[in-house]
């Protein structure tokens, strides 16, 4: 039956749910990008006064944001940062000197202002850039490029690269609740929520959402990408809006989360990840970043208090499933240098247009495959939701989500009811990533070799581990492949519960089984994380690579079935 399904997904062709670009919430966005600038400013600005309403407290605020900004062009500066940073910042911080002559009546009206300079600028740099021209280069483009170097891998002769014997859909399987989500999105304005292990990710995500038959949406994409030039291209003409992570002062960060929140309540379909970061554990996230997360919340709310057609939101949970991730090595290495220290990491890329175009190549020339699974879909408050788009409680009776904003009669705002709305959402969206992991069999032989080399070493604690020399770490393959049977039989029942899903190729034969995830896992990384040595047993040139892999079963208690 799972491969029956994944056949028919991998073949379907979705008709587009709305004819015609011009028709697309995102470009309307694009078309009035201007006045879209203007009315994130003005909100961001009525925002951040009622949270810093005194003069003093905004312009601490405002003190600590030119510092913070300064330091960060000197210690940390990126290619895509605007020429003008540093005299823009400098200009700012003379101001604030000069505010401290200002007589007090006037000191209001001067700091707002230079507020509202400081708001602007960030608005400007977070907002997409959507052209139907570009989109439509850029996506035949992505498409273009990524079947020729599939085909031309797959047969390996020159010619092929220009045919399409093959196509993205063989390599790339999206499944799941997907004809809900084409419903829904009829219905009302969609919030895409995936996991995030890759650079790849937000050009994927972008075809993605092209294939099955939907507008582009708005997304979230870290600007570190932007530094790399390709991806910049295709991710402006894609519809992505930028989001600075160096950033953590409070005008950046609510004029973040307005534009997020504005562009939601005018119907604009919206993806960000809300990991904050590409795990660098290798696990599902456990713990979301609540501040995009809060602006559906917040969107919803001001939709039910307007006037007119009330749009509903629908967050969907997706998992994006690999069997290797190209910056995996650095991800692994920066997450155990920081392991149970509670601070940010900044993310400095490594890769530039060549890596990628390379990793791509080694991607496309491999006869392994990316999962997407699309969960289903809930409301803000993380109740499931039907085909209709009615919220439904646990006994699947319709419920009225607009009734959870309404105090003593009227629809409110209450900041701290709020908040803990986007908590249960969050908790909610974890929930569901674990339900619709895919586990691939490269997944579950990463996970049992480790686990299993963790119990041989049981005295020594993870860092000890990893220190082994390569001669110590190698398993009997018969005691493997017995466990490997042992595992795989919780994975079935717990499939069986809705507690976690499994790609077809983990069904079959264990040993063809073991032998694929074997040749899967970490396929081009220079040092192998699992392998088989002569005498056919398990063996690893990288503990710390293969911990990476491992991690994604994490949470899950199969370490008790080792």
């Amino acid at each position: 039956m799972e491969i029956l399904e994944e056949k028919k997904n991998k073949n379907k062709k979705y008709k587009p749910i709305l004819e015609g670009i011009p028709n697309w919430p995102v470009y309307q966005l694009s078309k009035n990008r201007k006045e879209f600038i203007e009315e994130v400013t003005h909100q961001s600005i009525e925002r951040i006064r009622e949270l810093r309403p005194s003069n003093k407290q905004l312009l601490d605020d405002l003190q600590a944001t030119a510092y913070r900004e300064q330091n960060r062009i000197k210690r940390n500066r990126w290619r895509v940062d605007p020429k003008d940073d540093s005299a823009f910042w400098s200009k700012i911080k003379n101001e604030l000197v000069e505010l401290s002559t200002r007589n007090p009546d006037e000191l209001t009206e001067a700091i707002n202002q230079l507020l509202g300079k400081i708001v602007h600028r960030y608005a400007s740099e977070i907002a997409g850039n959507f052209k139907p021209s570009s989109y439509r280069f850029a996506r035949e483009a992505v498409k273009f490029w990524f079947a020729r170097l599939l085909n031309g891998a797959r047969v390996k002769k020159f010619g092929a690269f220009f045919r399409n014997r093959y196509t993205l859909r063989d390599k790339i399987h999206i499944v799941g609740k997907v004809k809900l989500l084409r419903k829904l999105a009829r219905k009302g304005t969609v919030v895409m929520v995936p996991t995030h292990f890759s650079n790849l990710d937000s050009i994927l995500v972008g075809w993605i959402i092209h294939e099955m038959g939907l507008p582009a949406f708005i997304y979230g994409a870290g600007l570190n990408l932007f530094n790399i030039k390709i991806m910049a291209y295709f991710m402006n003409s894609l519809g992505a809006y930028k989001v600075d992570r160096r950033k953590k002062n409070l005008p950046y960060l609510e004029t973040l989360k307005m534009y997020s929140n504005l562009a939601i309540q005018k119907g604009a379909h919206s993806l960000f990840f809300p990991g904050g970061t590409r795990s660098r554990s290798g696990m599902i996230e456990k713990q979301l970043k609540l501040g995009l997360l809060s602006t559906a919340v917040e969107a919803q709310r001001t939709c039910y208090n307007a006037e007119g057609e009330q749009r509903k939101i629908f967050v969907v949970p997706v998992t994006l499933n690999y069997h290797f991730v190209l910056e995996a090595p650095e991800l692994i290495e920066d997450y155990l240098s920081i392991k149970g220290q509670d601070r940010y990491f900044p993310e400095n890329d490594k890769y530039g247009s060549f890596q990628l175009i390379r990793f791509m190549i080694k991607f496309f020339g491999n006869r392994s495959n990316i999962s997407v699974s699309i969960g289903p879909a809930l409301d803000v408050l993380g109740n499931y939701v039907d085909e209709e788009g009615n919220s439904l409680d646990a006994h699947n009776r319709i419920i009225n989500t607009k009734d959870y904003f309404i105090s003593s009669g009227e629809l409110t705002i209450d900041r701290q009811r709020e908040d803990e709305y986007t908590r249960m959402l969050s908790q909610r969206i974890v929930a569901e990533y674990h339900k619709i992991n895919r586990v691939f069999a490269s997944h579950l032989v990463s996970f049992i070799a480790f686990e299993m080399w963790q119990k041989k070493y049981h005295q020594l604690d993870l860092f000890n581990l990893l220190r082994l020399p390569e001669e110590e770490l190698e398993l009997d393959y018969q005691e493997f492949r017995t466990t490997f049977k042992r595992v795989r039989k919780q994975v079935y029942l717990m499939k069986e519960q809705g507690k976690i899903n499994f790609a077809s190729h983990l069904k079959g034969k264990s040993d063809l089984v073991i032998n694929s995830g074997i040749d899967n896992v970490g396929v081009f990384h220079l040092n192998r994380p699992l392998l088989k040595n002569k005498q056919g047993n398990i063996v690893t040139k990288d503990l710390s690579l293969l911990y990476y892999y491992h991690n994604r079963l994490a949470g899950y208690s199969l370490e008790q079935f080792i």
